[in-house]
């Protein structure tokens, strides 16, 4: 195409001129200008190839033959808005189904994970009549301004915090107040929530839902304590709210154990909203909310139709489908296990020879690696990790082959 013939600084400079410099690049002090991708590979305009430890979309591999093919048959045949009958949404809504607690079982197709919670948001607060919020610190739900104003890392460098939101402690064992060394950090900061709660309730205000993601990705590759999510949703509850857990970075197998991380937290544990997106098109754009009949009746109860243009379409579930087929084909949900195993091995080696590596965390293909400047004090060697991911993104090509998964 024409645009690959164009010079990097050619289309550096005019992304410059005409993309707002909010929309900010990867490696910003030399960025990389890919041209194509297959599989875990991409490749810039001078054919260096990098493995792709970067990207949260591709879940399968980019340009998968089969979920290509999915989307390119559907759309020589139909592509039209969802108000049509038509059988490939009840055929993904059915397949999403048995993917998760017989509860959850009634669908929202949408466009993206910012849509799918501020859906999530809204069904929230019809279902309980309750207005306020309550978030983990430094978490991260999305770019409408109702997620930007239940996003702790946003809105404290924009208007603030809302009067509707509260905000509890991170459930960081490594960082947090209650620490690996505690006898039980899942109901220690379950009690954070609950009190955070109770001084709401103090002021007169009424839950309608806690959000948090099954793993706080934004807040540092975090894993809650098991039992945590139980306990959190007992004190929710009894204040009148919903669970909403955001799965829109780390579900669809990613973890490897489980299709979906909340399901770390026990087999008893069923949010009341489930929120998708991402991974689950694999570069398509396609989102989903799952709820309960409760929850999705209230909101039925309004009399106001729900309608998204493109969520839902023939192609987008096309494209769903054909995602959840490879990863059942090719299995790489015991892909992601076995290989971020042994990926943590092999990091956990590292942390024995660098005294700068003070954590590895982690599950199936969701891992962290805590950099600090005294294992005291636990300090985040900040300028160290720019560095170490400045450095090795910007010198990771012509790696050698490896046996690295899909899902990334």
């Amino acid at each position: 195409m024409a645009a690959d013939r164009r010079s990097k600084a050619d289309t550096l400079a005019l992304r410059q001129r005409l993309i707002s410099s909010s929309c900010r690049l990867f490696f910003p002090e030399d960025p990389v200008k890919i041209v194509r991708a297959q599989g875990q590979y991409m490749y810039d305009e001078q054919g260096a190839e990098y493995i792709d430890c970067i990207n949260n979309v591709a879940h399968v591999g980019h340009c998968h033959p089969v979920v290509v093919r999915a989307a390119h048959e559907q759309n020589q045949v139909l592509n039209t808005n969802s108000r049509y009958l038509h059988d490939n949404i009840v055929d993904y809504a059915q397949r999403l189904s048995e993917t998760l607690p017989e509860p959850l079982c009634v669908f929202y197709f949408l466009n993206s994970g910012s849509e799918a919670n501020d859906l999530a948001l809204r069904l929230a607060r019809h279902y309980t009549g309750h207005q306020d919020v309550v978030v983990l610190d430094h978490a991260y739900h999305g770019h409408l301004s109702s997620l930007i104003d239940i996003s702790p890392y946003k809105f404290r460098n924009l208007d603030g915090q809302k009067e509707w939101v509260h905000v509890a402690p991170l459930p960081d064992t490594y960082r947090g107040p209650y620490r690996e060394d505690h006898p039980n950090p899942a109901v220690a900061y379950a009690n954070e929530v609950k009190r955070v709660v109770s001084s709401a309730q103090e002021k007169g205000r009424k839950i309608a839902a806690f959000f948090a993601e099954s793993l706080p990705s934004v807040g540092g590759q975090i894993i809650p304590p098991a039992g945590y999510f139980s306990q959190v949703a007992e004190h929710i509850h009894k204040a009148g709210g919903v669970f909403v857990a955001d799965e829109i970075q780390v579900g669809f197998g990613r973890v490897g154990k489980h299709f979906w991380a909340f399901q770390l937290q026990g087999k008893d544990f069923v949010p009341d909203i489930v929120t998708m997106g991402k991974s689950i098109g694999n570069g398509h754009p396609v989102a989903c909310v799952a709820t309960t009949q409760p929850v999705a009746r209230a909101f039925e109860a309004t009399g106001v139709e729900y309608f998204n243009t493109f969520g839902g379409s023939p192609v987008s579930c096309a494209v769903g489908l054909a995602v959840l087929n490879v990863l059942e084909k090719e299995q790489l949900q015991a892909h992601a296990t076995s290989v971020g195993s042994f990926l943590m091995e092999l990091l956990r080696q590292q942390k024995i020879k660098h005294p700068i590596v003070g954590d590895v965390r982690g599950v199936g293909l969701f891992i962290g690696v805590d950099l600090i400047k005294d294992e005291a004090t636990r300090t985040p060697a900040t300028e160290e990790a720019a560095y170490l991911v400045s450095r090795h993104g910007r010198e990771g090509a012509k790696l050698p082959d490896a046996e690295v998964p899909a899902l990334s």
